[in-house]
C-alpha cells in the first residue's frame, strides 16, 4: 500500500488553487472546476469543492473550512528562506515563525485562506536528516 494523496475540500476552490501555487511555487493542476491537484515528488495535495461531496454519499460527509486536527506539511530546502520570501504573502496567517523543534526539524506553520494548518520545514539535525533521507 502507498499513501497517495490528502485532499481538502473547500467551499471556493480556486482562492485555493491560487495561494498553494504562490506558497510552493508548484503548479496546480485543475482538472476540472471543482477538483485540483498539487504534485509533489512525495505526494499529492488534492483540493475539492463541496460539490464533490456528493459523489462520497452526499453533502455531510467532509465539511469545507473546519479542521482542527490535521497539519499539511511540505519539506523545504530553507524554511528560513522560504518565510523571508513568504512574509508578505501570509501576513496574519503566519502562526509560528521558524522555529527548531525538539525532533530536529525547522518549522513555519500558518493557516491557509481556509484555517488549514500549513507547516513548511526543514530537517537540521543528523537525525532528522536522516530520517527523511535514509
Amino acid at each position: 500500500m502507498n499513501f497517495a494523496s490528502v485532499r481538502i475540500i473547500t467551499a471556493d476552490i480556486k482562492p485555493l488553487v491560487r495561494f498553494y501555487e504562490r506558497v510552493t511555487g508548484l503548479p496546480v493542476t485543475q482538472y476540472t472546476e471543482d477538483f485540483a491537484e498539487l504534485h509533489t515528488p512525495s505526494g499529492t495535495l488534492a483540493i475539492g469543492s463541496t460539490r464533490t461531496l456528493q459523489l462520497f454519499g452526499g453533502a455531510n460527509v467532509a465539511k469545507p473550512a473546519a479542521n482542527h486536527s490535521a497539519i499539511i506539511e511540505f519539506r523545504v530546502d530553507d524554511v528560513d528562506a522560504a518565510y523571508r520570501k513568504l512574509v508578505d504573502i501570509l501576513g496574519e496567517m503566519v502562526i509560528q515563525k521558524p522555529t527548531t523543534m525538539p525532533w530536529g526539524n525547522r518549522s513555519l506553520l500558518f493557516r491557509d485562506p481556509d484555517g488549514n494548518l500549513v507547516n513548511f520545514f526543514t530537517p537540521v539535525t543528523s537525525e532528522a536528516f536522516k530520517k527523511f533521507d535514509g
